[in-house]
């Protein structure tokens, strides 16, 4: 058999459609060939190209589609469940009553709003609107892990976008008002917020979050992940950057700090989140130590 003639180079280097091509000149038989990956109906993509589904997808998008729930927040880089992590399947949503997407790998669904935007060339829900559309798929931790970042360090919408977003009879609106009483701005991770759920529904006060804390003096000692000042207590997530030396090192000169002007740290670690009862006994031995036992 005869080696493939070469694609064109920008042809060659992305996926492109089966009508592209012939309207650049290649015909039917050259998008059968072998050296060529077929990712999607009607797409193809030379076979090693490392080329996603939601690029491959986004060339047969209609006008009236969208990314959306699931593929949308990680679109826009908020964290979601790990078993939603990868591909496919793709969420793709119809606006209005046209027919849905339905190809491998494609979960479709149908939604009444034009809540799309464009990010990096690609048509997805908005960051509040696919919060929402998460509702539908995620658990109650795992939407609130998803808010927190929306409305925190990301800023991509704030808690009132966030309840705006929620129709009020759509499905998942009931588990999208209970999440959207225990999302706060100042969560910085994910785990953070585990960590502070799981504080909070032991029956601890909520904690202030991401506060900067100073001496009698002014000067400066450190920003804490969850506090409740009056108490002088601190509740810190340490990931796994802390056991680097360098970081390490700074955990130490900071932690004398807090220890000379009177605060308690409690540090928590991944092998808390989900499991938190050892978490909890310290947390109450500092409460106590504190006379609010």
């Amino acid at each position: 058999m005869s080696r493939p003639r070469a694609l064109p180079r920008d042809l060659a280097e992305r996926a492109f459609t089966v009508s592209e091509a012939r309207e650049r000149g290649e015909n039917g038989s050259r998008m059968r060939r072998a050296d060529l990956a077929r990712p999607a109906h009607g797409v193809r993509a030379a076979l090693d190209l490392d080329v996603s589904l939601v690029e491959c997808l986004a060339l047969v998008l209609r006008p009236d589609q969208r990314f959306s729930h699931v593929t949308a927040a990680r679109l826009w880089g908020a964290p979601v469940p790990r078993a939603h992590r990868t591909d496919p399947p793709v969420h793709v949503a119809t606006v209005g009553p046209a027919s849905l997407m339905r190809r491998p790998g494609v979960r479709a669904h149908r939604v009444p709003d034009g809540d799309t935007v464009v990010l990096g060339g690609l048509p997805v829900s908005g960051p509040a609107r696919a919060w929402a559309e998460c509702a539908t798929l995620f658990d109650l931790r795992s939407l609130v892990v998803l808010g927190d970042h929306l409305v925190g360090r990301a800023a991509l919408a704030t808690v009132e976008d966030l309840a705006r977003s929620l129709r009020p009879r759509g499905h998942g609106v009931v588990l999208g008002r209970a999440a959207l009483d225990a999302i706060r701005p100042g969560s910085e991770s994910p785990m953070e917020t585990l960590v502070r759920l799981d504080v909070v529904d032991a029956g601890f006060p909520e904690p202030e979050l991401n506060r900067d804390v100073h001496d009698e003096h002014g000067t400066f000692l450190g920003r804490v992940d969850m506090c409740w000042p009056e108490l002088r207590i601190a509740l810190e997530y340490d990931g796994d950057h802390h056991r680097e030396r360098e970081v390490f090192l700074h955990d130490q000169r900071r932690g004398n700090g807090f220890a000379v002007n009177g605060w308690i740290i409690v540090h928590a670690t991944a092998a808390d989140a989900g499991r938190p009862a050892v978490l909890v006994e310290r947390l109450r031995q500092a409460f106590a130590a504190r006379g609010r036992g």
